[in-house]
């Protein structure tokens, strides 16, 4: 990590450019997301949340939901109902559109009030509701005498047609959601909990008052803690802001300005991240699609030369790597990927591909912890590319006793 350009004089301004090689700044994001050293198991889920500052949400559930992949990828094999625990219980956290639907820590609910703002000024969903004002009446004193409810408990989401087929009920729960009238406490079976804000979120914290600007500089700031570093594209990415809405206010952020090699835009890191060179051991692991490592593809290809696309919504006689495809993480790269599932207590790779000999043993380690935490006790693979690693894919699994 140099200071300046190479061969240049000292910048005449007090915050000089910071020169990063494109290895430094792998390492510092790998070590910004909690993927490099030791995790801090004290602070467990909740301290992973805080963290990463959001958490994707996602219906699709293979080996787990992602919201579970994601502080099992840094932690190891914490239990599923402690990471719902984690998530659901105290309130320590709650459900809002971030980089898409996300549970936050709750100390960032005064920061989403420009997008709360945003959305009572526009007055409306992508649905219409027949007596907005009705409605949402009746599913307040509904949450204020019987919640927290589900939809169903609610009055049911849909009309009886297809999913987006949505009932006034629904509807109306889901506007006072965006507007933050209501809060999803929890979910419970995969289905949304609503609560009345007042009851579920601290006093301390139930406010709109800070402005656009105060909103934006905290967001990308932690949007910068969270990338450890990043292009203007990518902190707008993270919550996804606007790039002007970045422009404006990161140069109040006290994020700084650096160089990457490589890169072909500036970027910005945290003066946390800048202020010893990463070290600790690489965690190895299957990544879920969603997990803020990868989440961003262009990112993903600049930082670590790996093309990643999730396949699940791509008819099936076109995919190239399977419906779930989860990237393999080891030594700090992505060299592999695999396409789970579960037949009993087998955990099945039934679509596998490894950068090189050096991915198997990683491979099969990372294979092995996914199955244990699952409940699996043996790991089948179906395919591999390229065929001739099997062999030592299979003698791999079978020393770890799968």
């Amino acid at each position: 990590m140099t200071t300046g350009l190479p061969g240049a004089a000292p910048a005449a301004t007090p915050r000089s450019t910071v020169s990063l090689s494109a290895d430094e700044a792998r390492q510092i994001a790998l070590r910004a997301q909690g993927l490099l050293g030791a995790p801090d198991r004290r602070a467990g889920v909740r301290g992973v949340l805080r963290a990463l500052g959001a958490v994707q949400l996602d219906t699709i559930s293979v080996l787990a939901r992602s919201h579970e992949l994601v502080p099992y990828a840094r932690l190891g094999a914490v239990g599923r109902q402690t990471v719902d625990a984690a998530y659901w219980t105290g309130a320590h956290s709650f459900e809002y559109w971030s980089h898409a639907a996300c549970v936050l820590p709750i100390e960032e609910w005064p920061h989403f009030a420009f997008r709360r703002r945003a959305f009572r000024e526009r007055g409306h969903r992508w649905h219409v509701m027949k007596d907005r004002e009705g409605s949402c009446a009746a599913v307040r004193a509904q949450l204020a005498a019987e919640g927290p409810l589900t939809t169903a408990e609610l009055g049911g989401g849909r009309k009886g047609g297809e999913w987006w087929d949505w009932s006034e009920r629904k509807i109306a729960v889901e506007w006072l959601l965006d507007i933050g009238e209501v809060v999803v406490s929890e979910r419970r079976g995969w289905k949304r909990v609503y609560d009345l804000a007042e009851r579920a979120v601290p006093a301390s914290l139930l406010h709109d008052d800070l402005d656009e600007g105060e909103c934006l500089r905290r967001l990308v700031a932690q949007a910068g803690a969270a990338l450890g570093v990043a292009t203007r594209a990518d902190l707008a990415d993270y919550h996804r802001l606007k790039a002007e809405q970045v422009e404006s206010v990161v140069a109040d952020t006290g994020l700084v300005p650096v160089e990457v090699q490589g890169w072909p835009r500036r970027a910005w890191a945290d003066p946390a991240a800048l202020a010893g060179t990463p070290r600790g051991r690489h965690r190895t692991t299957l990544l879920s699609p969603f997990d803020s490592l990868i989440w961003d593809r262009p990112r993903t290809e600049r930082i670590f030369d790996f093309t990643h696309r999730l396949e699940a919504y791509v008819p099936k006689p076109k995919r190239v790597h399977g419906y779930f495809a989860m990237p393999l993480l080891a030594g700090g790269r992505l060299c592999g990927r695999v396409d789970p599932a579960r037949e009993g207590t087998t955990l099945v790779a039934r679509q596998l591909s490894l950068d090189g000999a050096k991915a198997v043993e990683p491979m099969a380690r990372a294979l092995g912890e996914a199955a244990s935490w699952v409940g699996c006790d043996a790991v089948r693979v179906e395919r591999c590319a390229p065929e001739p690693l099997r062999p030592h894919l299979r003698s791999a699994l079978d020393a770890l006793g799968l």
